[in-house]
């Protein structure tokens, strides 16, 4: 009887190699630099990003390669079978010292006012391996200081290592030549490319990638001490595309957005129109309840218990004497329309009298291209659609309705309309003819002016809860600040009407974001499997996660971005 071979098969895709002695298994392609990080090993570099190509200009990530007489760039070499790799040798330890001590030999010391000090790859390294004073007797060389390469972004070239990745991110992510390296040994220096201006749309990633405090953004330079911050995962409601991002906050206000790594969605990058979405989080919102009378004036404040109940009171006169209108808007979280698609079913089921519509912003054709901005600039327009029901109605249409005696209340969670200004105008002119008019909203505008109810609402970087991108999947966004004084999540104001309207004992009633998100997808993989199968859409849909709850992680604890 012939024995089985206990041996395990091989991939065909993978390669076998040493690294510090230690046998390990490395797919066919990786750079040795990337096979010792997975192994956690520490290599220094500079140059080497992993979304972008390897020149190997910077010679910090040196390693030796048993059987080759001269050490080698790790990011540049690729993994063979059978290869030996040594990366904490004597000669690799003194080789990367002195690629170190060459890099800042004009560098100028001034992490005190520079504003990448503490998430700075340079000074990172010094502390780690070097830490010795400078040997340099004589002056350095100055460069340019203060150089305005575009709208967005201000380059102090003193402080530039000439590690290219800047140019890089241009020509192979944004597409466009706008940077280029100038003069040559001790005098090159980073410049914008003859006839241009670094003015593209994704110019900010430049001052991601750079590991020094050469590259600085206009909008946050000098604001913030970055080991100020606390950092929490989130996602851009910039436009559907659903960027992966981190929220950087600091005593309950966001100073800034960066991209999260996402190999499906965003890879490492994100457009610079994205990254200015937080300021929304501080202009024109609302903080407290009103309750008044429409018709273009904003109302009383009331407190959250009695808007609410007239808030129902409301809506329930509406469906009395006529029908009601529900409009789910494409920038309120998945959990919050679920919500609501539970309490217009029950309501359906008793009166009969609700119709859905859906409301978003105006696509805007001008800003897609093949990256990653979409004309889209709803960051949930895909869960609209799952969730307001293929009968509903795009809110162009309610006006006609209110117009023509269909509609006698409406409740709109979400107050984005896409439309134009004549359009607008007429919209705002038939709500004034409503019985009832409620509206979730987070910031100011004439359409709440003209509610008889509005309740704040909290803006996504205050809430728990998903939004679905483009792709049909839902992703996680994490509370980074607290919701400004009276707000409250759309979730939670869904629910309160719906308790006040007598629908607290709906089994589809949610305390958390969290129960209405297990909720939501238990009902869409009964109706992926049982009702339509053949909806690739909820497919996708069910591979959101909730994930982990994450606490808030300052800066000065966590890795650098450099």
């Amino acid at each position: 009887m012939e024995e089985k071979s206990t041996v395990a098969s091989v991939p065909i895709d993978v390669v076998t190699i040493k690294i510090d002695g230690k046998e390990v298994q490395v797919k066919k392609g990786t750079n040795v630099l990337e096979a010792c990080l997975q192994q956690g090993q520490e290599i220094s570099y500079f140059c080497y990003h992993q979304g972008l190509s390897s020149p190997a200009v910077c010679r910090q990530c040196l390693v030796e390669v048993v059987g080759q007489p001269k050490l080698v760039p790790s990011c540049y070499t690729q993994v063979s079978d059978k290869m030996e790799v040594v990366t904490q040798s004597e000669r690799v330890q003194t080789a990367r010292a002195q690629m170190l001590e060459f890099t800042l030999v004009n560098h100028p010391v001034d992490c005190p006012i520079c504003d990448k000090a503490g998430e700075c790859t340079l000074q990172k390294l010094y502390m780690d391996f070097d830490g010795k004073e400078s040997r340099v007797e004589f002056d350095k060389v100055h460069k340019p200081k203060q150089v305005d390469l575009g709208p967005t972004i201000v380059l102090d070239a003193e402080r530039c290592i000439l590690c290219t990745r800047c140019i890089r991110v241009c020509d192979e992510v944004a597409g466009q030549h706008q940077l280029e390296m100038l003069n040559r040994g001790d005098h090159e220096i980073l410049g914008v490319a003859e006839g241009q201006v670094l003015d593209n749309p994704y110019s900010l990633n430049t001052v991601d990638v750079c590991p020094v405090g050469a590259l600085t953004s206009k909008d946050f330079r000098f604001k913030m001490r970055a080991w100020e911050l606390y950092k929490t995962p989130s996602v851009c409601p910039g436009c559907s595309t659903g960027c992966n991002i981190e929220v950087h906050h600091h005593q309950g206000e966001a100073w800034r957005l960066v991209p999260r790594e996402n190999a499906e969605v965003n890879q490492f990058w994100m457009c610079d129109e994205g990254r200015f979405t937080y300021k929304a989080l501080r202009q024109n919102r609302l903080v407290g309840a009103r309750v008044g009378v429409g018709k273009g004036l904003p109302g009383q404040r009331s407190t959250a218990e009695k808007a609410v109940l007239e808030a129902a009171r409301r809506i329930g006169l509406a469906l009395e004497h006529g029908s009601l209108a529900v409009v789910f808007g494409a920038h309120v979280q998945n959990e919050a329309l679920y919500a609501l698609k539970q309490t217009v079913e029950t309501l359906r089921a008793s009166v009969g009298r609700v119709t859905t519509y859906r409301s978003y912003q105006a696509f805007r054709k001008e800003r897609e291209d093949k990256i990653l901005r979409s004309a889209d600039v709803n960051p949930n327009t895909r869960g609209v659609e799952i969730f307001s029901g293929v009968e509903s109605k795009d809110i162009r249409e309610l006006a006609l309705d209110i117009e023509t005696g269909k509609i006698s209340g409406v409740w709109m969670v979400g107050e984005e309309i896409p439309m134009s200004e004549p359009e607008q105008s007429h919209f705002l002119s038939m709500v004034g003819r409503l019985d009832a008019f409620v509206i979730q909203a987070v910031h100011q505008t004439a359409l709440v002016n003209q509610a008889h109810v509005m309740l704040p609402s909290a803006a996504w970087a205050e809430v728990d809860g998903t939004y679905t991108n483009r792709q049909g999947m839902p992703q996680r966004l994490h509370k980074a600040l607290a919701p400004s004084m009276d707000a409250r999540s759309h979730l939670d104001w869904v629910c309160m009407i719906s308790k006040k309207l007598g629908l607290s004992d709906h089994p589809h009633f949610f305390s958390t974001p969290k129960q209405a998100f297990f909720a939501m997808m238990h009902e869409i993989k009964h109706q992926a499997e049982v009702v339509d199968s053949s909806r690739k859409d909820l497919h996708t849909f069910l591979r959101g996660e909730w994930g982990a709850e994450v606490l808030p992680v300052q800066l000065r604890f966590a890795n650098s971005r450099g």
